[in-house]
């Protein structure tokens, strides 16, 4: 019985890899299919950043903590800039004024521009803050 066991072991071994060959997947590159590269900035970097309430309601932003939330209208566009460069890492924190969610959309319509734009969304909580990390990468968090 002992001498049995290793000799099935084997050929279940064997049957189990020969079956399974349809799902080996191979090593590669991104070369065509790496997604979307990550939004950054240089460190340093002096960034405006553009605001768009693309919602039908009313959307509260803070740049700094403890600063006044400032009051964007529907389809309104806001443009904050950087002090200096020893400003601290903008980040800013979003609001829908009825508590409903947000999606933030960012791009780099140029080399020191972030644009957020602010949609609507059905997921929950959504998007609450748009961070720019110390080595010029973008969270949303």
């Amino acid at each position: 019985m002992f001498k049995i066991l290793p000799v099935a072991l084997v050929a279940a071994t064997i049957l189990v890899a020969t079956v399974d060959q349809s799902k080996t997947t191979l090593a590669g590159t991104c070369a065509s299919n790496c997604g979307e590269k990550a939004l950054q900035f240089t460190p340093g970097q002096r960034v405006r950043v553009e605001v768009v309430n693309n919602t039908p309601n009313l959307v509260e932003l803070e740049k700094l903590q403890g600063t006044t939330p400032i009051l964007l209208r529907p389809k309104q566009k806001l443009q904050l800039e950087q002090r200096d460069t020893t400003e601290p890492n903008i980040s800013l924190v979003f609001w829908e004024k009825e508590g409903r969610s947000l999606q933030a959309i960012v791009s780099k319509p140029n080399i020191g521009t972030l644009r957020v734009e602010l949609r609507p969304t059905w997921r929950v909580p959504g998007d609450r803050s748009v961070y720019i990390l110390d080595d010029g990468r973008v969270n949303i968090l």
